[in-house]
Formats: C-alpha cells, structure tokens, sequence
C-alpha cells in the first residue's frame, strides 16, 4: 500500500452501526486503512453501484449479491460478513473473493443466554420476580411439602446439545462447574472434541430421549430443517426443558405448541418463526413457556467484537497476513441455507 492509492471500502450495514458511539474506534481504524463509502442498502439494485467503486466490502447477508452482479465489480477483492447464506458465500468463493466471515462473534453472548434461560426455566427466576412485583408470590409454609416438585437444579442434570459449534462448545465450558451429563448432537464435530468439554456425540433420537435439558444452537441449514419434529418433541422426557436459542426452524412448532399446551414440556425460546412475536401467539399465554424476543447475541460487545474482527481480516488481507476469520468452501455446510 505504501506510496500507493488507498483501497476503496464499502461498508453497508444498518444505520444505526454507523450512529453507535462504542463503534467510533472501528470506523476510524477503517478510515485509516482505507477509502470508506457507508452506505444501508437492502435491495440488490441499490447496492450494485457501489459495489462495482468498491475494492472490499463489509456487509451482513443482505442484499445478496449474485454472481451476475460480481461479474460487473472488476475491482471487488475481499467482502467481510456479520453473518451470509450458503448461496452468497458460493457465489463470493466461486468469484475469487477473500471472505472474511465472523458469525462466531455472537456466540459467547448466546451461550451466556442460553445458560440463563436453562437456569430460568429449571428455577423458575422470572416466575418469582413476575409474582414479586404483583405481590403474588408464595413464601413456603410447610417445609419441604410445599416446596415445588418442578423448581429444579441444574448440577448433575442430563442435558443435551443440538449443534457443537462456537455456541455449543461455550456452552459446555460455561456448564463445567454444574457437572451435567452431557450428550452431544453434530454430524460435523469429532469425537474428540466433543469429549474434550466433557460430551459424549450420541445420535439425535439418544440425545433426545436422555435429556432433561435441551438446548438447540445448530443453524438453520437446508440440513437442520425441521430437526425435532413432532416425534423427537414427544420423545422428550416429561417435564424435560426445551432450550432454543439457534432458530425456530430447528423445530415443528406447531407440534411444540401441542405439546407444552398439555403442560408436560416446559420451553425457553429466544427464536420464533415470526419475528415479532404476533401478539395473538399462543406461546404468550403458556405458563410453561419462556420467552425472549431474539435477544441472545444481543449485547454490544457482540457487536463491537465482530466489527472488531472484521477489520482485523480486512487489515490482514492488505497486508497479504493469513485471515483469522476466513470462510473457505469445506466450511459453507456451517452457514444458513
């Protein structure tokens, strides 16, 4: 780069990215290193423009930019992504593009939510301060009769994980202390690394059926479509607790609504087939059910970390250093369908 003109990047992300007050070092370790255009295009034809000025681009997975559109951006070398599609990365790859993928930013944040909400559901934490604040609430009278058979721990827990990626692999550092027996769902991950955190890989149906606790944190891959369908939902132990903190395409939500409607299943779910939550759902009005609007990746230093990350690959492709966050083409199975 020394002596020569500065690269040309495209950062089109939502506009609130750019208003962010923690997100000010990133921009301006950008404005260093390059040329910056930001822009909040959602549709292909409004991107395409700036696409074709561009040398690189960070960007999530919208709008997806096919190979047609590619074909017209001759100086376009590395794209950055918070998270794409199958079909978007193939396309990048299959173009020559460096791409620098960092979903796994959002999963220290998921993890810590998901052993929340384990804890919420088994405790019932939320019920309590929900009747605390109502001045509901029940102080126990006649110890341990009245103690509720339902409020349990989570240490030495069989519990089960659907997914051993970034999310699930935190998971099971953070579950360490409680001693759970841990069973491991995931076609892609290896025996060893499954028991290095203290799992044991088991087909779903075995998972499924042994566990008290099960969290889903695989992605929504043509694959995963559907995973537990209504007869893993009615092979889970009674009072079992479903964790989701993947995505609701992982489920028959239907048949998940019919069973925690019986009222033997309880769930804590952080993702919903529609985003919001209609208000007429259902799921608002079960006791047994725990929810959270989409909120696990949530926090901003998630956000800050996968910008941060993103900058670091963008500043290693300029100086021709190896990419800490490079997706290659074996890897596209991990994305979204």
């Amino acid at each position: 780069m020394a002596g020569g003109e500065k690269k040309r990047l495209l950062v089109n992300l939502p506009p609130g990215v750019f208003r962010c007050p923690q997100l000010k070092g990133v921009f301006a370790r950008l404005g260093k290193l390059a040329t910056l255009r930001k822009r909040s295009h959602n549709k292909p034809e409004e991107i395409a423009g700036d696409l074709a000025w561009a040398d690189a681009v960070l960007m999530w997975a919208w709008p997806t930019v096919t190979r047609e559109m590619l074909a017209k951006c001759p100086r376009l070398r590395f794209a950055g992504h918070i998270n794409l599609t199958q079909g978007f990365a193939k396309a990048e790859l299959e173009h020559g593009l460096v791409v620098s993928e960092a979903r796994h930013g959002w999963s220290p944040a998921v993890a810590e939510l998901a052993l929340g909400l384990i804890l919420c559901g088994l405790r019932k934490i939320s019920d309590y301060h929900a009747a605390m604040r109502a001045g509901t609430e029940h102080w126990v009278s006649d110890f341990p009769v009245d103690i509720d058979p339902l409020e349990r721990q989570l240490t030495g827990r069989a519990l089960g994980i659907v997914g051993f990626g970034g999310i699930g692999r935190r998971l099971a550092e953070l579950l360490e202390p409680f001693r759970v027996r841990l069973r491991v769902f995931d076609p892609y991950v290896p025996k060893l690394v499954a028991e290095r955190l203290g799992g044991k890989l088991a087909p779903l149906a075995n998972v499924v059926k042994h566990s008290e606790v099960l969290v889903l944190c695989a992605a929504n891959t043509p694959e995963t479509h559907h995973l537990l369908t209504a007869r893993e939902i009615a092979a889970l132990p009674k009072n079992a607790l479903l964790v989701n903190v993947g995505r609701a395409w992982l489920v028959d939500m239907e048949a998940l609504t019919r069973r925690l409607e019986k009222g033997d299943l309880f769930a804590a779910l952080d993702v919903f087939e529609k985003e919001p939550l209609p208000l007429d759902s259902p799921l608002r009005k079960l006791k047994n059910a725990w929810l959270t609007p989409h909120r696990a990746g949530a926090p901003i230093e998630s956000v800050v970390r996968i910008m941060t990350w993103l900058a670091d690959d963008f500043e290693a492709f300029l100086q021709g250093r190896p990419l800490q966050h490079e997706l290659t083409l074996d890897l596209l199975h991990c994305l979204h369908g």
